[in-house]
């Protein structure tokens, strides 16, 4: 019953009837979902368009819920209805009362869109995909992240509330009640297996001065629906060797992004995202590709205090293809920032940023890269919240701050109109 969209497209339609056009969209997880719903279906049935309109002048989308701008005083020529058209309004009317007599849960949503369903459609499909706050898949149904109390030590894997929708933040907080919880591994959607566990762990051996991140640092609201960050300061910082598990090497193409904050920065090595060392080592010009969101100002010469999008390629920050200071570099201080990178591997790359929560991406450096890093030489593992030379047993600890609420990567070069569609998907997740 939720995917009334489907519902309508299912009945029969002729020329002139346009009944596929009324659609009651709620965002997943909304607390008032059903009142919504009510309210599109009563507003639907009380349209003054008629459903025969002409397909030269009947609405389309959301616009079909308007009413019709003509004043009140206006007279309206009366037209007939095809039976086919009855039909459909007496159809829409059950439905409508349907929704008035039954209350929905919040967590029974239809699959919908996520951006790696996107990047899929693209030809660049997902090859890693993380959140802490929603699947990133319209299909996925599995777990995003595990926490670990401190009074017991017991671990607790976080999945959503329902297929393509936001965690289930109220099972991590039933379970951390009265403690103190800390996010030890952030799952990959992707099924490949790319799990980025906290360097310190089992899984990941790291220096004494690594921990996981706080689980409770930040709490905000997806689609209406509470969700926890990945808040990470220094010492925190998460890593996988996916080399062997689809993350490109070499001069393999790849793209990706990630949704983080403009709020929670600092100028420490360094806030990223994306590909990285196997070794945990400095090893070379190109061994790195990843998003770099901070303040650091890597060679000197930057305008403003940031934070910036850049890429750390290894051996530095770029904000564009040299080490002088990119011109059309800008700051984003907003609460919920995107950022993107691709990377062609032999002679282009492309920085991109937004506001998450509004606008269009904008392009901060689409050229040639850097003298000294064509091809590339990545390596195939993936960083959160450091460098790539950081956090290995019996080396240093972390030493940036950032927060991560979702970022895949994918392989291939992404097209600008993919990117774009990534970001409106953002946009719609929601953020507050």
């Amino acid at each position: 019953m939720t995917n009334l969209r489907a519902s309508l497209r299912s009945w029969p339609t002729e020329s002139t009837t346009n009944v596929r056009h009324i659609e009651c969209r709620v965002l997943v997880g909304s607390a008032d979902r059903a009142h919504r719903l009510q309210a599109c279906h009563a507003h639907a049935l009380s349209a003054t368009w008629p459903l025969t309109a002409p397909s030269s002048t009947r609405p389309s989308g959301r616009r079909a819920m308007q009413p019709s701008s003509a004043s009140p005083s206006e007279s309206r020529p009366r037209r007939r209805h095809s039976p086919v058209a009855v039909a459909a309004r007496s159809a829409l009317m059950s439905i409508a009362v349907l929704a008035t007599v039954f209350t929905w849960p919040v967590a029974a949503s239809a699959a919908g869109t996520g951006p790696c369903d996107i990047y899929a459609s693209g030809g660049t499909p997902c090859v890693a995909a993380h959140s802490t706050v929603r699947a990133l898949y319209g299909a996925y149904g599995g777990n995003l992240y595990q926490v670990r109390r401190s009074s017991d030590n017991a671990t607790r894997d976080i999945g959503v509330l329902g297929a393509g929708g936001v965690a289930n933040a109220a099972a991590q907080d039933s379970f951390c009640s009265g403690t103190t919880c800390v996010t030890t591994v952030v799952y990959d959607q992707s099924g490949r297996g790319n799990d980025l566990w906290y360097q310190g762990s089992r899984q990941v051996p790291g220096s004494s001065q690594s921990s996981p991140a706080k689980a409770t640092s930040e709490s905000l609201t997806a689609g209406g629906s509470k969700a926890y960050s990945l808040y990470i300061n220094p010492g925190n910082s998460y890593w996988r060797d996916g080399h062997t598990t689809g993350i490109p090497t070499g001069s393999s193409p790849e793209g990706m992004y990630m949704v983080t904050s403009g709020t929670h920065v600092n100028s420490g090595c360094c806030f990223d995202y994306g590909n990285s060392e196997t070794t945990r080592k400095a090893d070379a010009a190109g061994a790195m590709d990843a998003i770099n969101f901070s303040t650091s100002c890597w060679f000197g010469g930057c305008s403003g205090r940031g934070p910036w999008v850049q890429a750390d390629l290894e051996w530095g920050l770029y904000p564009g293809g040299s080490q002088s200071w990119n011109p059309k570099q800008r700051a984003f201080t907003s609460k919920f920032v995107t950022a993107t990178l691709k990377n062609n591997g032999t002679s282009r790359f492309a920085i991109k940023g937004s506001d998450a929560q509004a606008g269009n991406l904008t392009t901060l450096w689409d050229g040639a890269l850097p003298g000294g890093y064509s091809p590339m030489k990545k390596q195939g593992a993936i960083v959160l919240g450091s460098g790539g030379d950081c956090c290995k047993p019996g080396g240093g600890a972390n030493l940036s701050a950032g927060t991560f609420y979702e970022g895949a990567m994918v392989a291939g070069y992404p097209s600008d109109q993919t990117e774009s569609a990534v970001q409106a998907n953002v946009v719609a997740a929601g953020y507050r």
